[in-house]
């Protein structure tokens, strides 16, 4: 390492990690994970299970306990939700949003919806016992459109069902309230209106980075996201 390379990783938080949302696994993050690593990142992945907020927030909290000083927590889509109360963790030190969901203390995810327009490509199919999948014929228009045939079937086919009831959930506090706060949204979005996506930005007061890319773009547009969250990291000290 250069004295001019060390001189900018001691400028920036060394510590990322990474939260997934619905319908995934930590899996789609690998993009990410090599391109922050590669910059001397240490990254952590969180593998939540899907079946509820507070679970999902316990998995997140696992993480967290494990860094070893200030970390960026960034969270794609329900991941957002997850964030937004996990994200008052002391290790945080600032929060990013990847296309995702960002409810206010007292809020649920259900209610980020209202007022804002319908994504017709964007399906679930929910099954008796309440837990949902992305229709398979809509799957690769509504949520990677960006991808190519064998991975938006490859994401297609590894889907992690979704608890439908989480987003009836409401969060106890919303972290990005009190820490920096920095929003990716990725502009051919087809799961969550635009102006749905600008609303929650602005309303967290988030630096907002534009990314032309599908609502998977955590997988489809892996340096993008990357750069964006070194950005954060960057400047959250």
């Amino acid at each position: 390492m250069t004295e001019e390379t060390a001189a900018s990783a001691a400028a920036r938080i060394s510590n990322v990690v990474l939260v997934h949302g619905a319908f995934a696994d930590g899996a789609g993050w690998r993009g990410v994970y090599e391109n922050l690593t590669a910059r001397e990142y240490t990254v952590s992945i969180v593998q939540n299970p899907l079946t509820s907020l507070s679970d999902d927030v316990a998995a997140t909290r696992r993480v967290l306990d494990r860094q070893d000083g200030p970390s960026i927590l960034v969270g794609h889509s329900w991941g957002g939700t997850v964030i937004t109360e996990a994200g008052e963790h002391p290790n945080v030190a600032g929060l990013v949003y990847v296309s995702a969901l960002a409810p206010d203390s007292g809020e649920t995810s259900a209610q980020q919806y209202d007022g804002f327009g319908e994504t017709p490509d964007f399906v679930i199919d929910v099954g008796d016992d309440g837990f949902g999948f992305i229709n398979r014929e809509k799957f690769q228009a509504g949520f990677a459109h960006d991808a190519d045939d064998a991975d938006a079937a490859f994401l297609r086919d590894s889907q992690v069902p979704i608890n439908m009831a989480v987003f009836s959930e409401p969060v106890t506090v919303a972290a990005w309230r009190g820490k920096p706060t920095w929003a990716i949204i990725a502009t051919e979005d087809r799961a969550f209106d635009q102006a749905m996506l600008q609303h929650m930005a602005r309303r967290m007061n988030a630096e907002i980075t534009e990314v032309t890319a599908s609502h998977a773009l955590f997988f489809t547009q892996p340096t993008a996201v990357a750069d964006a969250i070194d950005q954060a990291a960057r400047s959250a000290r």
